[in-house]
């Protein structure tokens, strides 16, 4: 066990900390769900912003970074880089629209925008889909990192590891629903950045690296800094670069990258005071998340191939660790094994508070689902609001049970993001479309779950039995295909949506754009008018889409070249990016 008493110490203090708020915050979010899974839907920004960070900085994320950095070097980053677009798009095409829908959750959306019994199981389906399966599987795979930590850094077991961070987070998170979930985010947030750099002071200075300047001279080193792989390999340079910055982002479902926004990303907009916070809240998140956060987990997982250079040399230092749980995501809990006394308390308490983030938001989330829209919705339609508060609290210990049981099962967190990939392929774009195109149905989006759902089972199970097996990318690609093709072709031949729902909507919403056309003179031939223009700016939200990404890309590139040592570029890429943070404020004034 590497912890001391100081280290241990910060740990408690934290833990207590975190009960603490969410005792606080218990009265509040009794009252009714509204407060507990929307806090009332009354939070500015800034709040609700660092809870987005905080959620999606979670134990596995430096696994994960780790893991890639390991087997495709720095520019194997675009695979999660490449969802800046579409979060960027969420900002300025789907926010305002969200807080203006005035829903619970994404998911009671479906009974806003459809129609009929297609509607009603959409809802119910999703709510189970979502509210269980998937996030079983996000916890589980956030609860392995937490797992191998507690392994190599406390010397506790797997299921000693899942009780106690378990336990602590399921309080919190039951007693004081959203609003003590992401005021106990706000200080997660900043333990989790803390501890991140400090880890990475740490490793740049081991002895076996010797510092920033050996790190990018180092044999093992100089061919894994490339922010965008070699062209010459082409394999490379379509699955890793081309493939996620063209195809994967619009197309492809994943939890907190959604294409026009979904999930514990919604759950905060529609949490958010009004529709300006809920848009800043979204760009505060995605300027972070993208620009500032990703280097200290990079320049630890580029120490660790010095360190711990092959699966071997891990095993031989950690040799009480399980064998199976040993890959290239166990090197960033390794390389945590050489931080002094106190700062190992930081960054193991830092580790621990990312865990419990994102943890606490997907068994809120998920909950929301379970309670609002399926056993409000179906089960029992005239419970009380004290009741559905506790049903909500027994759907945040079921979840957590049984994620905890599938983490169990696991060996790596790429194999987690993989299979969400997978999974989502093709769906995305329905996601960004049901809200500019009034002929997308209920039954387009089952068939493309379906059809996404079918074809990730195909190739998991069936294709290598009969054919040569497809490479990732491949597997995606024909997922894409096949899933867009059903649902457009089901969103032409199918029933569209009720007149009626669809004329409430675009009054409710204000939802612009020509495929509303029909919809406008719908409501134009019964004298009403609906003015979208005071609402959205099309031109204005292209403009900053394209500020955004460049802002972002460039801060990120350019503090990579100050670290790597390449200052002239590095300050060129900062300044680009200054300027484009200043088009996005003189564009603001037209949001």
């Amino acid at each position: 066990m590497l912890l001391q008493g100081i280290d241990w110490l910060i740990l408690v203090a934290f833990f207590a900390v975190s009960l603490g708020i969410g005792l606080y915050s218990s009265r509040q979010s009794s009252k009714n769900i509204n407060e507990f899974f929307k806090a009332g839907g009354n939070l500015p920004w800034w709040i609700l912003g660092t809870s987005m960070v905080a959620t999606t900085f979670s134990t596995d994320t430096p696994n994960l970074i780790t893991d890639i950095v390991r087997k495709n070097g720095i520019s194997g980053n675009w695979v999660w880089w490449s969802f800046l677009l579409t979060g960027m798009l969420t900002v300025f095409f789907f926010a305002k629209l969200w807080k203006r829908s005035g829903v619970l959750t994404d998911i009671e959306f479906y009974e806003l925008r459809y129609s009929g019994k297609a509607a009603s199981f959409l809802r119910g389906f999703r709510a189970i889909f979502l509210g269980l399966f998937f996030n079983v599987v996000i916890i589980s795979g956030v609860s392995l990192a937490a797992i191998k930590i507690g392994g190599v850094l406390l010397g506790i077991s797997p299921v000693a590891t899942l009780l106690i961070s378990g336990i602590v987070t399921v309080i919190y998170s039951s007693l004081g629903g959203l609003r003590g979930v992401v005021f106990t985010d706000f200080i997660q947030f900043i333990l989790s950045l803390a501890g991140a750099i400090a880890a990475a002071w740490v490793a740049v200075n081991h002895p076996a690296v010797g510092g920033l300047e050996n790190l990018v001279h180092h044999e093992l080193i100089v061919d894994k800094l490339d922010f965008i792989p070699d062209i010459a390999n082409k394999e490379i340079f379509l699955t890793i670069f081309l493939i996620p910055l063209f195809i994967q982002w619009w197309s492809v479902w994943y939890p907190g990258s959604e294409p026009g926004g979904g999930g514990f990303i919604v759950q905060r907009m529609l949490a958010a005071k009004d529709e300006k916070n809920a848009l800043s809240s979204v760009m505060f998140f995605t300027i972070v998340h993208y620009a500032i956060r990703p280097w200290p987990w990079i320049l630890v997982a580029l120490c660790s191939i010095i360190v711990f250079p092959d699966m071997a040399s891990l095993q031989a230092a950690f040799p009480n660790a399980d064998a199976s749980i040993v890959q290239d995501d166990m090197a960033y809990p390794a390389m945590l094994s050489f931080m002094p006394v106190g700062i190992m308390g930081l960054v193991v308490t830092s580790l621990v508070a990312a865990y419990m983030s994102t943890l606490s938001t997907m068994l809120n989330l998920g909950a929301s689902y379970m309670v609002n829209d399926f056993y409000l919705r179906f089960i029992k339609p005239g419970s009380t609001q004290k009741h559905l508060v506790a049903v909500g609290r027994i759907a945040t210990v079921t979840i957590m049970v049984l994620g905890g049981y599938v983490a169990l099962h696991l060996e790596n967190a790429l194999q987690t993001f993989s299979i969400l990939l997978q999974i989502g392929a093709g769906t995305g774009l329905i996601y960004i479309l049901r809200w500019y195109w009034w002929r997308i149905n209920a039954m387009s989006e089952i068939v493309a779950m379906a059809a996404s759902f079918l074809t990730a089972l195909y190739f998991a199970f069936i294709h290598h039995n009969y054919f040569e097996e497809f490479a990732t990318h491949e597997e995606l690609i024909v997922g894409i295909f096949v899933t867009s093709i059903c649902w457009i072709s089901t969103a032409y031949l199918s029933t569209p949506t009720d007149k009626s729902v669809l004329v409430s909507f675009v009054k409710k919403t204000k939802a612009p754009g020509p495929g509303w056309k029909r919809i406008h003179n719908l409501i134009g031939n019964t004298g009403e008018k609906v003015d979208t223009t005071g609402y959205f700016d099309f031109q204005a939200a292209i403009l900053a889409f394209g500020a955004g990404v460049i802002g972002v890309f460039s801060f990120l590139f350019g503090t990579g070249n100050l670290l790597l040592g390449d200052p002239l570029n590095g300050m060129l890429l900062i300044g680009l990016a200054f300027i484009a943070f200043g088009a996005l404020v003189y564009l603001r004034k037209r949001f």
